[in-house]
């Protein structure tokens, strides 16, 4: 065990290295001008590569990349030591007993009877820990500002949801985003035409989409991600059938390029011989 308090070999030997890059004698001078704030592209950054190679499902580019995120958490303690707040073991420390205070059906006498009841469990405890800290009582205390939006609409829905204001069933939200399909094209149909309200209805719009995910249990991130990868595929498709008749996508038109689509569909749903 070394002074980190820790004895797994492996990350004793990753808080060792990060201890070596930020020493000011011989320690690297890219690591060393690093500070928390420097930091936060590279993490999120690093957690995006973690999700897409779990979607590719490479475990080894999984192994990888779950090793740089884990390097950003070192990077950060070993900050944090620096300046005397914390330090990893600190870190693992407070992630632990939060577990442990989180599920009492587990650790404690607590009883539940299935993974909804678990949810409805960790929401209610996470809104007694937010009354503890007496600092800001609404419900949307402690949500992050700059987390990405679909993440937060997310967030801010939980949230309400936990307190009782939300749809009851999917339906009700299809609803909902008939309604404000229909405010967008309003906006676009009003003369003169205002961006910010365009802007604004279509905001709305996204919001009730990513509620709508909510209720089927979806997430809307992975939802979109497999969106993206599926147009992706189709278009490079549609890129190849192109390339094949000769033909170049810019003047094509977009009554050809409708009908390559539909083909690459075609050919893209066809089964392997």
């Amino acid at each position: 065990m070394n002074n980190n308090g820790t004895d797994l070999p492996q990350v004793n030997r990753l808080l060792d290295i990060m201890a070596a890059l930020r020493n000011p004698d011989g320690g690297c001078p890219w690591d060393l001008k690093q500070t928390m704030e420097s930091l936060i592209p590279y993490t999120i950054e690093e957690a995006y590569e973690v999700a897409a190679a779990i979607t590719e499902g490479n475990k080894d580019d999984i192994r990888d990349e779950l090793g740089d995120l884990m390097f950003q958490v070192v990077f950060y303690a070993q900050l944090a030591k620096e300046q005397g707040d914390f330090d990893f073991d600190g870190i693992a420390e407070a992630i632990a007993d939060k577990l442990v205070r989180r599920h009492p059906h587990v650790f404690a006498d607590g009883a539940v009877t299935d993974a909804e009841d678990v949810k409805r469990q960790w929401e209610q405890i996470k809104k007694q820990e937010r009354d503890n800290k007496a600092v800001d009582s609404s419900v949307f205390a402690d949500i992050p500002t700059n987390l990405p939006a679909i993440l937060q609409a997310m967030k801010i829905q939980k949230r309400c949801s936990a307190v009782g204001f939300d749809w009851d069933e999917p339906e009700q939200v299809l609803a909902k985003i008939a309604e404000e399909t229909q405010e967008v094209a309003e906006e676009l149909a009003a003369t003169p035409r205002e961006q910010e309200k365009v802007q604004e209805e279509i905001g709305d719009l996204l919001f009730a989409t990513v509620n709508l995910a909510r209720h089927c249990k979806v997430n809307p991130e992975t939802a979109l991600r497999q969106a993206n990868a599926k147009f992706m595929r189709r278009f490079r498709e549609v890129e190849k059938l192109a390339s094949e008749q000769e033909l170049a996508l810019d003047t094509a038109g977009l009554e050809r390029l409708e009908a390559l689509w539909q083909e690459a569909k075609k050919i893209l749903r066809a089964p392997v011989k």
